[in-house]
């Protein structure tokens, strides 16, 4: 069987760049098939990166109500419904939030540097395998 190869220079790099996509979104089977600990791997990112708006106190809780001082809290969601969608890191608003792939008004973190690419690839994975509090 032989692989097709793309006509011009622009096409192989269309096809290079979808296919880039689509690793950012759906993790590679080896990857996704280990597990992601929300107490190992989630939650020390959380309190690095979150804390500052999202207790009680802050600018993100008084806008959304999103508490991100536990699983409990994360889990609830924000005022206006859930941020999570266990099993679909695809449409769960954490992840369009906090992968660039909403307005920018709203993307988090808020006034700090993005998360990095193997934070996002966790949190991705974490979703997808359920969003389970272990």
């Amino acid at each position: 069987m032989h692989a097709v190869k793309p006509k011009s220079r622009s096409s192989a790099l269309i096809v290079m760049g979808f296919l880039w996509m689509l690793g950012q979104i759906w993790p590679a089977t080896a990857l996704a098939k280990e597990p992601v600990s929300f107490k190992e791997d989630i939650f020390p990112i959380i309190q690095i990166r979150c804390p500052e708006c999202h207790l009680p106190a802050g600018e993100g809780y008084k806008k959304s109500g999103l508490d991100l001082r536990s699983y409990e809290g994360l889990m609830k969601g924000t005022k206006f419904g859930p941020v999570v969608v266990p099993g679909d890191a695809f449409t769960s608003n954490l992840n369009v939030l906090i992968e660039g792939r909403a307005s920018k008004e709203i993307q988090m973190p808020q006034h700090m540097k993005k998360l990095t690419s193997c934070d996002l690839d966790l949190f991705r994975r974490w979703v997808n395998q359920g969003a389970k509090n272990n």
